[in-house]
C-alpha cells in the first residue's frame, strides 16, 4: 500500500510540475482575457489517473503564483481547474471528448468574473466567457485529445499503480 500511495503522490507531483512548466514557458498567452493556456491540455489526465486531480490543482496554483497572478486569480483559477479535473475523472468512462467539457465549463463560469472583479477588465462578461471558452476549447479539447491519443496506448504502463490504488480502495469500501 505504501508503494501505491507513493506512486499516486509521485504522479500527482509530476503532473503538477509539467503544468507549472507549460504555464511558465507559455506565459505570454496563458493569462488575460484572451488566453490559450497550453497546460490546460493536461486536464484530460484524470481519465487515466485520479492522481491528476491534485496534480492539476497544485500545478495551476503554483503556475498562477509564478505567473504573477493576483490572489483571487490564484485561488479561483485553481479552484476552476480542480472542479474541471474532478468532473473529468467522473466522466472517465464516457467518450474522451465529453471528458474535456468540465474544465471548459468551470473556466468559462469562473475566470471572466476573476478578470472583471480581480483585474478590473471592463469587457462584457459574456464576451470574456466567449474568449475564455474559445481558449479552453483549444487547450482542453484540441490539445487535450492530442495528449489523450498519445498516452492511451501507454496508460497501463504509465498510470498502472495509481489506477490500482483507486481500484483497490474502491474494492475495500464495498
Amino acid at each position: 500500500m505504501k508503494n501505491k500511495n507513493l506512486s499516486f503522490m509521485t504522479q500527482a507531483a509530476m503532473i503538477a510540475a509539467i503544468y507549472v512548466v507549460l504555464t511558465y514557458i507559455f506565459a505570454p498567452f496563458s493569462f488575460g482575457e484572451v488566453q490559450v493556456r497550453i497546460s490546460e491540455a493536461l486536464t484530460i489526465l484524470p481519465i487515466f489517473t485520479p492522481a491528476a486531480i491534485p496534480g492539476l490543482f497544485v500545478g495551476c496554483l503554483i503556475g498562477n503564483i509564478l505567473g504573477g497572478a493576483i490572489l483571487p486569480d490564484i485561488v479561483f483559477g485553481s479552484i476552476a481547474t480542480l472542479i474541471g479535473a474532478f468532473f473529468t475523472w467522473k466522466l472517465r468512462e464516457q467518450k474522451p471528448v465529453v471528458a474535456t467539457f468540465p474544465p471548459i465549463i468551470s473556466n468559462i463560469i469562473i475566470v471572466p468574473f476573476v478578470l472583471r472583479y480581480g483585474y478590473g477588465v471592463t469587457l462584457p462578461i459574456p464576451f470574456m466567457m466567449l474568449t475564455v471558452g474559445i481558449g479552453e476549447v483549444i487547450s482542453c479539447t484540441v490539445l487535450g485529445l492530442i495528449v489523450y491519443g498519445a498516452l492511451k496506448k501507454y496508460k497501463s504502463t504509465l498510470f498502472r499503480t495509481a489506477c490500482l490504488l483507486y481500484t483497490s480502495d474502491a474494492a475495500d469500501d464495498k
